[in-house]
């Protein structure tokens, strides 16, 4: 019998900027493990990063700079972590 897809328990937010110029907050609930999520923002335009990540999961939460989880600059977040405003990101994974 299968098993199903880990996911982690608990949320991920982060801060982004809308099109219009407006401060947001995204977030993930209960995110699925190993899957690729591209975060909210205003499109793929340069300086479009999300950032400020707090990890409420109960996993590790893997950021990277590029969309797609593509790329060698990427920072990994443990469960309960957080980081400020200079953490830029466009996709996060989790373990």
């Amino acid at each position: 019998m299968p098993g199903s897809a880990s996911a982690a328990t608990g949320q991920f937010r982060y801060s982004y900027t809308t099109e219009e110029g407006y401060e947001a907050v995204g977030f993930l609930n209960d995110p699925a493990g190993g899957r690729c999520v591209n975060l909210r923002g205003p499109g793929s335009e340069p300086g479009s990063f999300s950032r400020a990540p707090k990890n409420r999961t109960d996993a590790t939460a893997i950021v990277f700079l590029r969309p797609d989880c593509e790329g060698d600059v990427y920072y990994a977040l443990p469960p309960g972590a957080g980081a400020g405003d200079r953490l830029l990101m466009r996709s996060v994974v989790f373990s």
